[in-house]
């Protein structure tokens, strides 16, 4: 009973992190939701709680969806185009990992998701430090999910 009243505050605070994020911070949360997704998808792999990894990696390529159909194509140029092809390739690494409960391919998405999460706080720094000093000219990487 207790483990359901520490879930549901989890989500709430979910929520209102959501609600009170600004666009840069969103897609840092959708970044860490779909490692946190993979984790417990290795963790369920690992113990053999097939029905588990199964919802756990899907819950990740939805996200890696989202992020996917949040791409602004048209502003954000190659940068967006090489993004949904990563996107693309996270998903079908996923739905492998899934099928052949393969723990490389779960590990190599998360290297990846780690790489653009790293990239994307080093963007989300620049940007701040380029609003705080009045600039307003948006990098190609902020453009390609229409952030500016």
């Amino acid at each position: 009973m207790q483990n359901n009243y520490v879930q549901q505050y989890s989500k709430v605070g979910m929520q209102t992190g959501v609600a009170s994020a600004d666009p840069h911070r969103l897609i840092l949360m959708l970044l860490e939701g779909a490692k946190a997704s993979i984790l417990f998808a290795k963790k369920e792999m690992d113990t053999g709680n097939i029905a588990a990894k199964g919802e756990a990696i899907s819950k990740a390529i939805r996200i890696i969806g989202e992020l996917d159909a949040s791409l602004n194509m048209e502003a954000g140029g190659e940068i967006a185009a090489n993004l949904r092809a990563l996107y693309d390739y996270m998903s079908v690494t996923l739905l492998e990992a899934n099928l052949k409960n393969d723990v490389k391919r779960l590990l190599e998405v998360m290297r990846l998701l780690s790489e653009l999460k790293a990239g994307w706080e080093g963007i989300a720094n620049e940007v701040r430090k380029t609003s705080e000093a009045a600039e307003s000219k948006p990098s190609k990487a902020v453009l390609s999910y229409g952030l500016a």
